[in-house]
């Protein structure tokens, strides 16, 4: 057989229609009925305009009277329809010849549009229309989510034709939602033909709002798919084998570090550690979220963790966002692990090559027992001996693909490590029910004693001076300040105070400001762009008290522990998300002075904050739970922007809303391992069906 014969046929080249469909993520017919409109347009109606209203958006039907371009003030093409009681002006500044044909005196036209008056009467600007005749739709119009390319028209084709071919038979019966709500008894075909075209006595409201029972139907069965999708992970994962790492006792590493502890350990860290002890000695792989507020005590448990890893004869690795997160880390547990022989490597993207070819030696032999480090960790070069336990701190910083990267690290055939997660962002319940319903969480919902309580306090960019004033106040006393700002240099489309500006304007303010050793006081600069080796000097002197303000980009956001410092300001605290200004307000309040927080806010020349940021600077002023600023977070922002890079940018609930849909979800929760257990076949149908390739993103 000749070679051209037995080469496969290259497919088709893809229409402009598909790429543009394929943009939206519309490839499957199911994709395209599930693709559900923004919004309606009502032709169903003919209003005459006699009885048209300024500003409602109608449809008219008459005999066009009148058609020419005009060149005043700028080209336009000005067409006047007669529906008999009335005339209309409609307006077009952008025109082709076949729209121009189609409006020709004598045409008869329906055009739909914003109706205004005016002393020349009434007019519409860029109306749609098309050629009267024929009956009415019975049906409002919908307008769907497009991109160029893609007019209203062939998308609407588009929708219709995967609505009639998609298997969009059941997977649980409508009766199963009875429970719930009584009202929901619509089948999904049902449902979507509905939303897709309503019928004009609907209330709009329950459309806009999802309150609708075909949009309740879609939800519950968008929730469903959500928790069967981890109802399998979850037992996909109990197949799997991790190294067994049974506590021991009596001159262990854990016994050892737990007797040199400069602490005593909470009632939560003691809880929590055994909750983690008890998922290690399992020989499936721990899969588990640590949660707690700032300053809870995580690293500590994270390190316990270690330890008993560790006196099983396996390696610890320990994974964070950033590097000066990962140094605050290292540095901690070097403190700890050091005296007890343990060789701990270092790995980061700015090593020298020869530090890194020793420490990549290191690990591989094993005789690091334990590696920190930041993304640098999952390399490929860096192979690991024996690795059991991986740590990621601050998970939701990570993509989905690195975490699975570290889980990969074990070597040994058809074992995964242990994996603890942790973050000092609490997940609100409904969250934790839906995003992490493959996990187990443990909470520290305990501070350790010390821990003073943070004064918070709203203050308008008019008042700059008194802050500065209090600064003085502060480092007069020995105190150490921190100065947080969002932007390094200017942006012309943010009049933002840049980190340098910042720092300049306190150095010349505090200018000889004595602080109790008689030296005048130092204003350090860290901002991200700077070298690793300056970063580092300028971090060391802050946390050594060499220096008594720090001005600082977000870098500062986690980790940092500088007892000393008792006052947070935050400059332009209204372009920052409320989990970071919870983030950043827990540098300080961590010795046994008295703390507080400034929240320093812009307005410009508008008088007002928008809703949002005012309601985060409320939020902020009113506590210091770090729950609840977690649930008023979610609130704000919603399950996407909270969860961050968790789900690689991919939104994994289009339609149910975590804050109103709860009574739903605790009914997917219920339902979904029924599903599983009596109809699998269906269970792996719905999920499919809703998720296509995305259930992945939910296992890591």
């Amino acid at each position: 057989m000749t070679a051209a014969l037995s080469a496969k046929p290259k497919p088709a080249p893809l229409s402009a229609t598909d790429k543009a469909l394929d943009k939206l993520g519309l490839v499957r017919d199911i994709d395209l009925a599930l693709h559900l409109p923004l919004r309606y347009e009502d032709e169903t109606r003919i209003t005459k305009l006699d009885e048209a209203r300024e500003g409602d958006a109608i449809q008219i039907e008459g005999a066009v009277i009148a058609c020419e371009v005009s060149y005043r003030p700028r080209r336009q093409l000005i067409v006047t329809v007669n529906d008999g009681t009335d005339t209309c002006t409609l307006r077009f500044f952008s025109f082709y010849p076949s729209q121009q044909k189609a409006l020709e005196v004598g045409n008869r036209i329906r055009a739909r549009g914003e109706i205004k008056g005016g002393f020349l009467g009434w007019t519409m600007l860029h109306p749609a229309f098309r050629a009267a005749g024929g009956p009415l739709p019975t049906a409002l119009t919908p307008v769907y989510p497009t991109v160029a390319g893609l007019p209203q028209p062939v998308l609407r084709k588009a929708v219709l034709a995967g609505l009639a071919r998609a298997d969009l038979s059941d997977t649980f019966e409508p009766g199963d939602l009875a429970q719930f709500n009584p009202h929901v008894l619509w089948t999904l075909r049902a449902a979507l033909q509905f939303l897709h075209h309503p019928t004009p006595d609907v209330s709009l409201d329950t459309l806009q709002d999802h309150s609708h029972p075909a949009w309740q139907r879609l939800k519950a069965e968008e929730l469903l798919a959500q928790q069967l999708s981890q109802l399998q992970s979850r037992r996909a994962r109990a197949a799997l084998r991790a190294p067994v790492l049974a506590e021991v006792h009596g001159g262990t590493l854990h016994d050892r570090l737990l007797a040199a502890l400069p602490f005593a350990l909470t009632q939560a860290q003691r809880r929590v550690s055994a909750e983690i002890a008890r998922d290690m000695a399992r020989h499936v792989p721990m899969h588990r979220l640590l949660q707690g507020d700032v300053g809870a005590g995580k690293t500590v448990v994270a390190a316990l963790a270690a330890t008993i890893c560790m006196d099983a004869g396996w390696q610890c690795a320990l994974m964070a966002p950033t590097e000066i997160l990962a140094e605050q880390h290292f540095r901690k547990l070097l403190g700890w692990l050091e005296p007890l022989g343990i060789t701990t490597a270092w790995l980061t993207g700015n090593q020298k090559a020869k530090e890194r070819r020793r420490m990549l030696e290191m690990i591989e032999s094993g005789e690091a027992r334990l590696v920190v480090g930041t993304h640098a960790v999952i390399q490929e070069k860096v192979h690991f001996k024996n690795l059991a336990l991986a740590v990621i701190d601050e998970q939701h910083r990570f993509g989905v693909a690195q975490r699975l990267a570290l889980r990969r690290k074990l070597r040994h055939e058809g074992m995964e490590p242990h994996l603890l997660m942790m973050t000092a962002t609490p997940i609100p319940r409904t969250l934790a029910m839906s995003y992490y319903a493959d996990l187990d969480v443990s909470t520290l919902d305990e501070l350790p004693p010390g821990r003073t309580p943070i004064v918070t306090k709203v203050v308008n960019e008019a008042r700059r001076h008194e802050v500065i004033e209090r600064i003085r106040a502060q480092i007069a006393q020995g105190r150490q300040v921190y100065w947080v700002c969002p932007l390094i240099e200017e942006s012309e489309a943010l009049d933002l105070s840049n980190a340098t500006e910042t720092h300049a304007e306190l150095s010349a303010a505090l200018q000889g400001t004595p602080i109790p050793s008689g030296e005048a006081a130092q204003v350090g600069l860290l901002h991200s762009r700077m070298p690793s080796d300056e970063k580092k000097a300028v971090m060391a002197a802050f946390v050594q008290g060499q220096m008594a303000v720090l001005v600082s980009t977000t870098v500062i956001e986690v980790g940092v522990d500088v007892p000393n410092a008792s006052l947070m300001v935050i400059d332009h605290a209204e372009r920052f998300g409320l989990s970071q200004l919870h983030q950043l307000r827990g540098r300080v309040g961590r010795g046994a002075a008295a703390s507080a927080c400034v929240l320093l806010y812009a307005t410009g020349d508008a008088p007002r904050l928008s809703e949002a940021a005012r309601e985060r600077l409320k939020a902020m002023a009113e506590t210091n739970d770090g729950f609840e600023i977690a649930r008023r977070d979610l609130e704000i922002r919603g399950p996407g922007e909270f969860l961050g890079a968790r789900q690689s940018g991919e939104a994994m609930l289009r339609f149910a809303n975590l804050a109103l849909d709860g009574a739903l979800l605790e009914w997917a929760r219920a339902e979904a391992p029924k599903l599983l257990d009596q109809h699998p076949a269906l269970a792996d149908k719905h999920v499919q069906r809703w998720l296509g390739g995305k259930a992945e993103y939910l296992k890591a």
